[in-house]
């Protein structure tokens, strides 16, 4: 099992999530008998914490496993292998009662805004349902809750009456958000919460999500494929790539010193305004593997710049390169 991504330094020592081993595999099924044949291996042996009050973004290109993480730990989906802790609780002994009443204290804010929201229901009935199911408010008093959900997203009590398609992309997204502090959780998964809007609304629903946790307290996983994303909002990021995690950095450790090939790749393809500080291209050939065969030894091997022969046999694991920073890579870490 690979080394648990241990916090930054700066970080309170307080994990709220853990991480260990993580495995999800889907069985591809076949044939006359419909058997299992083949099996997507979406995460291998991913270990990570998140402390208390941090954002850990989590980045890789589409089909590295990140949502699939991001759902497993939320017991959307069940894990083939490893253990989930949240609060000191190992979610996989939890039966559905318990894991009921946990998910009150976990919630997720969805890509795609519209398709999280139902077409047929009024606002003022999405974010009331949220309130009924965990019984967060007395019936009475929901609607002036649900007035405060809006405003605390930057939205009036002018659109509760409103449908979701009578909504911009970017104000359906801070309904999701809404919907998910309804419950009042401690921690929350935003599965790639900007990548389905314009650039210009993109920097007004991070800048929103950062207000929120440091008025909430909130501890997040942010998801995205695109590391310009996740700079001003993650006090970690951890990269992944075909379900391995490649890397582990405080933010600014590792935009300023990115460690791993597969890092260098991405940030060199992040646009800079100074071209001073524009790192030379690194363009990866080829497409990402298929996660039903992933390459052996390294799963980054074959499109990196950098692969020797060892790297087909050996499976790199997490080694520190620097105060909190950790690469899996034969050729970068000592």
């Amino acid at each position: 099992m690979s080394a648990l991504a241990k916090p930054a330094p700066h970080a309170a020592p307080d994990p709220l999530l853990v991480v260990a081993g993580l495995r999800k595999y889907f069985p591809i099924r076949g044939g006359v008998l419909n058997r299992v044949q083949r099996h997507v291996h979406a995460v291998e042996d991913v270990s990570f914490t998140v402390n208390r009050g941090e954002v850990v973004g989590l980045v890789g290109e589409s089909g590295s496993g990140k949502t699939t993480v991001g759902r497993t730990i939320l017991r959307l989906e069940t894990p083939t292998a490893g253990s989930v802790s949240f609060a000191g609780t190992d979610l996989g002994f939890l039966g559905r009662p318990q894991m009921r009443a946990m998910r009150k204290r976990m919630q997720i804010v969805f890509q795609d805004p519209y398709a999280s929201l139902n077409p047929r229901e009024k606002i003022r009935t999405v974010l009331a349902h949220a309130l009924s199911v965990h019984d967060i408010v007395p019936a009475r008093e929901r609607e002036g809750r649900v007035v405060q959900l809006l405003e605390q997203v930057g939205l009036s009590a002018d659109y509760l009456d409103r449908f979701p398609h009578e909504f911009s992309g970017g104000q359906r997204q801070r309904i999701g958000i809404a919907r998910a502090l309804a419950v009042e959780p401690d921690f929350i998964v935003a599965d790639e919460p900007v990548s389905a809007l314009d650039v210009s609304i993109q920097g007004q629903v991070i800048n929103l999500l950062q207000d929120l946790k440091d008025a909430l307290g909130l501890t997040m996983l942010f998801i995205a494929h695109d590391l310009a994303v996740v700079e001003h909002i993650s006090d970690r990021v951890i990269v992944m790539y075909l379900g391995r995690i490649m890397e582990v950095a405080p933010t600014r450790t590792l935009y300023a010193a990115p460690n791993h090939p597969y890092t260098q790749a991405l940030l060199s393809a992040v646009p800079q305004p100074d071209p001073d500080r524009r790192p030379q291209r690194t363009i990866l050939t080829g497409d990402i593997p298929s996660p039903i065969s992933p390459p052996s030894g390294c799963v980054f091997r074959t499109r990196c710049p950098q692969a020797i022969a060892d790297c087909a046999s050996i499976v790199p694991e997490l080694r520190p390169v620097s105060p909190g920073q950790f690469s899996a890579c034969i050729r970068t870490a000592p």
